[in-house]
């Protein structure tokens, strides 16, 4: 468990700028024709399209998109009544985590007052701003009064997540530990620690997934709440037992089934778990301290099935799975209320979404490979990326089937695409890319088969149908391996090259090799002998047509493969020499980036091949190159080093490609702001477009690019290093490559091998 003192909290809270959200234009502004349509007159059309059809708010304004987070800080965390100012900070938080989780623009608004009818006419008179209200940190009974006031006289989305936040993952987490454990929620005997907001909506929830009344005791401060009891709101007594023998917690959890625990720290002993039911299902979530911790009760019951409010433990009960997705769900609808059939349809896409194969990034961000649907995983974790297209698309579906749906959605597919693009999950040019290579498997290579991160996307690759996967390396080693990632490698083709089956087909790549580079002084004997390394036999498999494409890099060293290619399957005799291309997919598009591997000083014949093998490799991904040669001059203003070589270059491609759109050489400053360029100097080549592909005087320019632009902005995807210039499908990969990042370059090597071969069937 991470440690939070209270010095980096307020340090976090107060570095480079006070708070943790703002709010950013989403249009041009810096022209005066910008800001006449931002503001007057411009903005004169859209009111009056506003006021003619009220709902063409949520076309021409950001209502749609935008929640209020509402409290007036009477129940702040465990803080109590602290005051709306107080609570600021907890209200900037959740705007934070709505954004990054649901994409959900949010404004914290807090509310001095405490008198609850006081409170909703203020929120009802602010309502039109919004297209939903997160209602929080309001206390109890209060609370009940202002969300169902609220929900009755606005016309959008409200939801106090206090409550139903957590009443909808423990719901979840309910639902699926009960299915572990064998027993069924009908006839589960349940104690509710708690009877505040969220105990009640819990129980609530419980009761609408078929929970019985009967079975459910709920405790308070003051101990069981039972029929009769004096001093019991409306609230509680929806709740109050029938039965007489029972007044305490011990005496309450005798037998039971599920403890819910919404109340205090180390209330729940380990002689109380002790006496519950066969497979005690333990919900201990009060924060940070637990009514039980997660130790004392496993070591009290081995077979429990526990959770908690706590991060470092399994099975964490955490707001954040829900409450991003229901908005987002809600307002892609333009819903006019959150009702019980769309929280009941998140409690199922939760419960449901425990059951699937876990992706890679979950696995990675908790540094485990054993997570799978069972007594430590039964509630997805909060980074699982497809909460946002399961959850969301569950609620808004109910939202249109009950009637509150303003928007209907009819392609769901696209709608989950749509989001996956919002948070940067999956971009339309990498679901391009995989699509494309979908439609014609091919046979591919991955070299460091015993890599888990190679095994990963190997595998990975064959369920989204990219290729037929060839692993090499033992098999025994490798079915080891992919026992403990815990991966199928059905239909995974597993080639040990040291084996003595393999005999013949290495001495067959050795003949060849040896007799292709026999004027290098190659022998067979050599050549037989590089045939234990993987790239030297992957690469073979390659060039002798037992496979279409190949994938190295995670364990070799660049310069090492660089040799092999040029040896085994050498350069296409159109080029002198080979190079490797990164795309960069930007908020301002996609950027080419050439030559970022191979070739570290390159002269003017260098960097006219790499420049003919970028426009090509960018025609292959279906775009037009528009070229930018870079320097750190600007055509001809210096006549030593780096800036006459790249002048050369590109005087010799205008003089042998006329129609090629490149030009330089240029500083990035004027081949990225075309109305600079255009300005300055009119004579280019590239007057009027926007360009598309930078080809750099060197390497380490090239490869420092790329590399800055990833680091300084985590959501810029980065597909490559993408090979240009070998007669085959080599492909190589960084050695810090993610499983997603192999998978890609996967999906290229597959794509390269297709239109080879379409080629060659053209005699090409």
């Amino acid at each position: 468990m991470v440690k939070i003192t209270k010095e980096a909290a307020l340090e976090y809270h107060f570095k480079d700028r006070p708070g943790k959200i703002e709010v950013k234009p989403t249009k041009p502004y810096r022209t005066q024709t910008d800001l006449s349509l931002a503001y007057s007159p411009g903005v004169a059309f859209p009111c009056l399209e506003i006021q003619n059809n009220p709902d063409d708010v949520y076309k021409y304004t950001d209502k749609g998109n935008l929640v209020a987070v509402i409290s007036n800080g009477t129940a702040v965390l465990g803080l109590g009544d602290i005051g709306a100012m107080s609570g600021k900070p907890v209200m900037e938080g959740k705007g934070l985590l709505f954004k990054i989780y649901g994409g959900v623009d949010v404004f914290d608004i807090e509310v001095n007052e405490k008198d609850p009818v006081k409170f909703c006419e203020a929120v009802e008179k602010i309502a039109p701003t919004f297209g939903g209200i997160n209602l929080e940190d309001i206390k109890a009974p209060e609370c009940f009064y202002i969300e169902n006031r609220l929900k009755q006289t606005l016309d959008i989305p409200v939801m106090h997540d206090d409550q139903h936040g957590t009443a909808i993952i423990s719901a979840a987490g309910l639902l699926n530990a009960l299915e572990v454990a064998g027993k069924k929620i009908r006839e589960a005997k349940i104690v509710v620690n708690g009877a505040g907001a969220a105990a009640i909506s819990c129980t609530k929830l419980y009761c609408s997934l078929g929970a019985k009344h009967e079975n459910i005791v709920m405790l308070d401060s003051r101990g069981v709440i039972y029929k009769g009891r004096e001093n019991v709101n409306e609230q509680k007594a929806e709740f109050a037992t029938s039965r007489t023998d029972i007044h305490t917690l011990e005496e309450a959890v005798k037998g039971a089934d599920v403890f819910v625990g919404l109340s205090k720290g180390n209330v729940l002993s380990q002689d109380m778990v002790r006496s519950m039911a066969d497979h005690p299902i333990v919900f201990a979530l009060a924060n940070p301290v637990p009514e039980i911790s997660y130790e004392d009760a496993m070591a009290a019951r081995p077979d429990v099935l526990m959770s908690t409010g706590r991060s470092d433990y399994p099975n964490q009960i955490n707001n954040v799975i829900g409450f991003p997705y229901i908005f987002r769900g809600a307002l892609d609808v333009h819903a006019r209320a959150i009702n019980e059939e769309m929280k009941l349809a998140a409690v199922k896409a939760i419960a449901q979404l425990a059951k699937m194969p876990i992706p890679e990034i979950v696995n990675e961000v908790y540094h485990v490979s054993d997570l799978q649907f069972g007594p430590k995983y039964f509630i997805p974790k909060p980074v699982d990326p497809r909460l946002i297209t399961e959850v969301s698309a569950a609620v808004a579906k109910a939202a249109i089937e009950s009637g509150v749906a303003r928007t209907p959605i009819t392609d769901w597919e696209a709608y989950k695409e749509r989001l996956r693009q919002m948070l940067g999950q999956e971009t339309k040019f990498t679901r391009t890319l995989h699509a494309t290579a979908a439609m014609h498997p091919q046979r591919v290579v991955f070299a460091e088969g015993g890599h888990p991160t190679m095994m990963k996307a190997a595998v990975k690759a064959l369920q989204e149908s990219i290729c037929s996967p060839i692993l090499l390396g033992n098999p025994d080693r490798l079915t080891r391996l992919a026992n403990r990632l815990k991966l199928d490698l059905s239909g995974v083709e597993i080639i040990d090259m040291r084996a003595d089956k393999e005999q013949g087909r290495r001495a067959t790549y050795a003949k060849h090799l040896s007799e292709k580079r026999a004027r290098q002084g190659y022998t067979f004997e050599e050549a037989y002998d590089k045939m234990y390394e993987r790239n030297y036999f992957g690469m073979s498999m390659v060039e002798q047509g037992d496979a279409d494409a190949f994938i190295t890099g995670l364990y070799t060293k660049y310069s090492n493969t660089i040799k092999v290619a040029k040896e085994v399957v050498g350069i296409n005799p159109a080029y002198n020499t080979f190079a490797t291309m990164h795309i960069l997919n930007t908020k301002k598009g996609i950027y080419y980036i050439a030559d970022t591997l191979i070739n570290r000083h390159p002269n003017d014949s260098v960097l006219y091949d790499v420049a003919r093998l970028a426009a090509h490799s960018v025609s292959f991904f279906n775009d037009e190159p528009v070229m930018a040669m870079i320097s750190y001059s600007n055509f001809g203003t210096d006549e030593v080093g780096s800036p006459v070589t790249v002048h050369q270059a590109v005087e010799r491609l205008q003089k042998d490609y006329p129609d090629m759109a490149v030009d330089g050489e240029m500083q990035v400053s004027f081949a990225l702001n075309k109305e600079l360029r255009d300005d300055k100097y009119p004579f280019t080549r590239l007057k009027g477009k926007d360009v598309n592909t930078l080809v750099f005087p060197n390497m380490s320019s090239a490869n420092s690019c790329y590399m800055l632009l990833k680091g300084l902005d985590p959501d810029v995807e980065v597909i490559g290093p993408i090979q240009m210039g070998l007669n085959k499908p080599i492909h190589f990969t960084d050695f810090e490559a993610s499983v997603q990042d192999v998978v890609n370059i996967t999906a290229v090597a597959a794509i390269d091998a297709y239109v080879e071969k379409l080629k060659n069937n053209k005699g090409e």
